[in-house]
């Protein structure tokens, strides 16, 4: 079976990680956020979608600017 829909993840804790689908979701998320627990404090990371034409769609990590609103 092949996955031809495919979502990637670009900068931060999840960098490099793909995932596959059979098909495209009807409505993806525009903002993903991934919380990283561990002994210390939670650190959170935002991820906003970005369409790539030539496989599926991306979710890039936002900038600590936007994630400030500065």
């Amino acid at each position: 079976m092949t996955h031809a829909y495919v979502v990637r993840f670009v900068g931060g804790p999840l960098d490099g990680r793909v995932d596959s689908h059979a098909e495209p979701q009807a409505e993806p998320k525009p903002t993903l956020t991934h919380v990283h627990l561990h002994g210390g404090p939670k650190i959170v990371h935002h991820y906003d979608l970005q369409y790539a034409v030539e496989y599926g769609c991306e979710y890039r990590l936002r900038d600590s600017e936007d994630e400030t609103g500065e």
